[in-house]
């Protein structure tokens, strides 16, 4: 599929029904905004937001575990079947400063059994007290561990994908980048679901979407300045990837954007130069969604758009593994 530039991912006239309802009860309903919140507040909205349910969409198994010498938790999620498994490790959203993996369970089980793969997930340290580049460390120790334990892990090295949504997207892109640049593992694919790739906020997207659909501009200001020590940092491509001067020999990528989202131009414009520099690109824009669509599936905000986006994806994986 032929990557879109920013011109070309416009937003719908309006939400999808079921997204401009579930918009409708939140205005309603009014939470704190996250930048009038403490990231401890913050982290303790996400969770009211996101609860876990109270019985899970089943896998074949999961295990917890911690790794790296600063005991970095990770969550296992193993499909039916036997091994060894094509494997996706998984990097959550939340913006660097929220999200864990009991948030994002819903989303790692349902790519577990669309895509019949084993789904890495992994508690990255979070901002503002672990600044870049710790999160992003984390994530690389996470990419070394699966192909170091690859074989008691039951872990299929010739089919391994790394992926993450929002500032999991990002730290996906970096890891990818890093990666590269260190000789270090060698992923068969990328999964950016409407990724953070830049630190700027003068598209179109963010005039457009500044406000009204869950994700905002002022939200997203406050994210990166938890997460990034000083406006430097936001130059770097490891921060920034759309600013890497070089994404040749990137591994192929899916990437998600969606029309009433703040991120939607710069995920566009990373697919763009990918695409450029002879990456195989599939993108998928929703014109008529939110930000947060992957989370979105768990009653009351089962959404179809989440589960459409879970299912393209896992589409383009299994391409891949196969």
């Amino acid at each position: 599929m032929s990557s879109k530039t920013p011109s070309e991912v416009k937003a719908a006239e309006e939400p999808h029904s079921e997204i401009a309802g579930l918009l409708q009860q939140m205005g309603a309903a009014p939470a704190p905004t996250f930048e009038s919140l403490s990231p401890e507040g913050a982290r303790k909205l996400i969770r009211q937001m996101f609860p876990v349910p109270e019985n899970p969409e089943p896998v074949g198994d999961t295990m917890d575990l911690s790794i790296g010498d600063e005991g970095i938790p990770i969550r296992v999620y193993i499909p039916e079947g036997e091994g060894p498994y094509p494997t996706l490790l998984y990097i959550h959203g939340g913006g660097w400063v929220v999200g864990d993996l009991d948030i994002y369970d819903a989303t790692c089980r349902a790519i577990t059994n669309e895509a019949d793969c084993m789904v890495v997930s992994v508690g990255y340290r979070l901002a503002p007290e672990h600044k870049f580049p710790t999160p992003l460390e984390d994530c690389y120790t996470a990419a070394e561990w699966i192909f170091e334990t690859a074989e008691p892990m039951q872990i299929d090295t010739e089919n391994i994908a790394i992926g993450g949504d929002s500032a999991g997207g990002n730290l996906a892109a970096a890891v990818t980048l890093l990666a590269h640049e260190r000789d270090g593992p060698s992923f068969d694919h990328q999964v950016l679901i409407y990724p953070v790739t830049d630190h700027s906020f003068d598209t179109t997207s963010y005039e457009e979407n500044a406000e009204g659909y869950l994700l905002t501009k002022p939200a997203m200001e406050w994210f990166w300045e938890h997460y990034l020590r000083d406006d430097l940092d936001g130059k770097s491509p490891y921060a920034s990837p759309l600013q890497a001067q070089t994404l040749q020999g990137l591994p192929s990528a899916t990437v998600v954007t969606c029309g009433f989202d703040p991120l939607c131009d710069e995920g566009a414009a990373y697919a763009a130069r990918l695409e450029e520099a002879d990456v195989d690109v599939s993108h998928h824009h929703y014109d008529d969604a939110i930000h947060g669509i992957a989370q979105m599936l768990v009653d009351p905000m089962d959404l179809t758009r989440g589960r459409e986006l879970i299912s393209d994806i896992a589409t383009d994986l299994q391409q891949t593994f196969n």
